[in-house]
């Protein structure tokens, strides 16, 4: 089931579809995912099959925005249970909108398919890091909570 949103000037815009992905849209995703990393490459076998893994999953969340029939953007998000949340959160992973699409309400009616599907799973709060859209996540309601730390870890193989 996909949503229509009509974003920006709706007389010069044309509507964007949110849904979930679907295996068919492995390819135009994988596209996306690759101009999305910037601190590891995309590997097309691991790539794939997390995807599959991801499709299949109950609790993991890969929306895709559709524009004309064409795949401009994703969304890929998780919802899991968290003692400081007492219940059910959100969690955006990532979110990509492809260069040309940008700034035309994408990224907005994405985060909005996920919030909506984050609470019928009974999510109470949505929450992410980022570095590089911080106005962008305030604009949406969100606010400045915490910092993000990572480590890579050594592969298991």
């Amino acid at each position: 089931m996909g949503r229509l949103a009509l974003n920006g000037d709706e007389a010069h815009m044309e509507p964007v579809l949110t849904r979930p992905a679907v295996p068919s849209d492995v390819e135009p995703v994988l596209a996306l995912a690759r101009r999305f990393a910037t601190s590891f490459q995309v590997d097309d076998g691991s790539f794939r099959a997390t995807f599959a893994r991801i499709v299949a999953s109950g609790s993991d969340h890969l929306i895709v925005a559709e524009r004309q029939g064409h795949t401009v953007g994703y969304l890929l998000g998780f919802t899991r249970a968290a003692f400081w949340a007492n219940g059910t959160i959100g969690w955006v992973e990532e979110i990509m909108v492809s260069e040309e699409h940008r700034r035309q309400g994408i990224g907005r009616a994405l985060m909005a398919a996920f919030e909506e599907r984050a609470a019928l799973h009974g999510a109470r709060v949505v929450a992410l890091a980022t570095r590089r859209a911080a106005p962008f996540y305030v604009s949406l309601g969100y606010a400045d909570s915490a910092h993000y730390f990572k480590k890579a870890l050594p592969s298991a193989e």
